[in-house]
């Protein structure tokens, strides 16, 4: 049980690569990589979450000593560009540049602060209240979202079927370590600091981030460079 955090982080990488591999366009693979890279820098946001959110054993004893671990790093890189290129894999959708009139539309006055939107609402939630990371953290990215939402509203059908997607997909993956490590929730996570409701044994909480975050970031690199999706 003590490589399991290390096993679950390598499964989800070895699940992006199959991924990546059956991916035939050069610009999918392009973006499913850059976000991967950038997403793996939320992986040093364990910090916040150790031991407030849960205390995984990790290799060489690194959440237990520093509160950072490597698996972070390689969950993050995984599920960053899983996010982000899943709906696009499913429905076979491509992107085009925005043209200068369309950059130029009313709703793109605030574009940098709304693409920074979810990290600063998240580092005041933390800074205001007592919340649980995870919640602020849930709270930050539905509303990154709605503003991004507001932005690029070319992007609500992808945002909200990606939500749907990352959440099944993280179900499932969920539930492989629940069946390869038995009372591995119950050990790790402080489900007194949550809710402590489980879904089929898995935390609440961790369904109701994977939908915020597919909801969130499956926008992100068309939002930060200024493409659309292809209409049909």
């Amino acid at each position: 049980m003590h490589y399991a955090w290390l096993i679950w982080s390598l499964l989800l990488l070895g699940i992006w690569v199959i991924v990546y591999f059956f991916l035939n366009k050069r610009d999918q693979k392009k973006e499913m990589l850059i976000v991967s890279f950038w997403t793996a820098i939320l992986g040093l946001t364990e910090l916040l979450f150790v031991p407030a959110y849960w205390s995984p054993p990790s290799l060489f004893n690194l959440a237990e000593r520093t509160g950072f671990d490597l698996e972070s790093l390689i969950f993050s890189f995984g599920i960053g560009g899983l996010a982000v290129i899943l709906y696009d894999r499913i429905f076979y959708r491509q992107h085009q540049n925005m043209s200068p009139v369309e950059k130029h539309n009313k709703r793109h006055r605030f574009h940098f602060w709304v693409l920074l939107s979810a990290p600063l609402i998240f580092l005041i939630l933390l800074l205001l209240n007592n919340f649980n990371p995870i919640y602020s953290a849930i709270i930050a990215l539905l509303i990154g979202g709605l503003l991004t939402w507001y932005c690029r509203p070319d992007l609500k059908i992808k945002m909200l079927v990606s939500a749907a997607i990352f959440l099944i997909f993280y179900f499932i993956y969920f539930l492989t370590l629940i069946l390869m490590f038995p009372g591995y929730v119950e050990a790790v996570w402080n489900l007194k600091a949550i809710s402590g409701i489980l879904v089929w044994g898995i935390p609440l909480e961790e369904l109701l981030f994977a939908l915020s975050f597919g909801f969130f970031w499956s926008s992100v690199y068309e939002h930060l460079t200024w493409r659309k999706i292809k209409a049909i």
